[in-house]
């Protein structure tokens, strides 16, 4: 009887460890499915985030204004009007009030350019939309803007993708549109200082460039930095001439063409672009 005893004593106990170690086994693996699907999970949110996800402010003061804007002057407009309910929406949302001087308040949501000082101007609404129409933006494109001038078209810019990069080469505009952006809420633009000609190579390729002033030819270095596929909306012409807006594509194996629009009248293109 005691034989039988010792022997099923035996028997739990090697039966015990067993379990506890298929118990160990599984939560081992258990705990290592849950951290790799855990990582997995962080990184597809970190790459939503990057491409989809990002953080946009909102303005309730003079919406009104903002949203009468857009029906009336650029989706509506008898001439070159905006369909893309995105740009649309981008339109509506950024204060343009916020990016011009204290005296030009009045004129903030009317349809024409207006001066920011230092020989700059912020351009018309229509234009500012119908050229973010034309890059054709989806959402973790990478945009390069030439010109910041006062932020306002980067602002609408970063409605659409959060990755976009604007050069000024006017320092005291750059600085003064970078605090602008900054304090507002636009924390994913990046700002530099520098001649936009040359474009900014340590963020390329890009999806689609934008220029706000004119050149008299397309600088060879945008369009090297324009990735297969994207395009580049530009003024070209001479300074005190009806320049033309320019559609520059480069195909999947790099080859560009170039499409005329229609006459427009930017400030030019200085830095290198103006050398003689």
């Amino acid at each position: 009887m005691g034989q039988i005893i010792k022997i099923v004593l035996i028997l739990l106990l090697i039966l015990n460890q067993g379990l506890l170690t298929f118990c160990n086994s599984s939560r081992t693996k258990q705990w290592e499915n849950t951290e790799n699907g855990s990582h997995k999970h962080n990184q597809v949110m970190k790459s939503e985030q990057d491409t989809t996800y990002w953080y946009r402010p909102r303005f309730s003061e003079r919406k009104a204004e903002r949203e009468k804007m857009v029906i009336k002057d650029i989706a509506q407009s008898p001439y070159n009007p905006v369909t893309d309910p995105d740009v649309l929406n981008a339109m509506k949302e950024v204060p343009r009030h916020k990016f011009i001087p204290g005296y030009q308040q009045a004129d903030a949501y009317r349809n024409h350019p207006l001066s920011i000082g230092s020989g700059q101007t912020i351009s018309q609404p229509l234009i500012v939309a119908h050229m973010t129409e034309l890059l054709e933006i989806e959402p973790g494109d990478r945009i390069l803007e030439i010109g910041t001038g006062s932020g306002y078209q980067a602002a609408v810019l970063s409605e659409l993708t959060p990755h976009v990069f604007t050069i000024e080469i006017i320092e005291k505009l750059g600085l003064r549109a970078k605090k602008v952006l900054n304090n507002l809420g636009y924390k994913t633009i990046q700002v530099k200082i520098g001649d936009g000609y040359f474009g900014w190579e340590e963020h390329a390729p890009y999806d689609g460039i934008i220029v706000t002033c004119a050149p008299e030819e397309i600088p060879a270095p945008l369009i090297e930095q324009l990735k297969p596929g994207g395009r580049i909306i530009i003024p070209v012409g001479k300074e005190g001439w009806i320049q033309n807006l320019v559609v520059v594509r480069k195909n999947k194996n790099g080859k560009i063409s170039e499409k005329k629009l229609y006459g427009v009248r930017f400030v030019p293109m200085t830095g290198k672009a103006d050398e003689k």
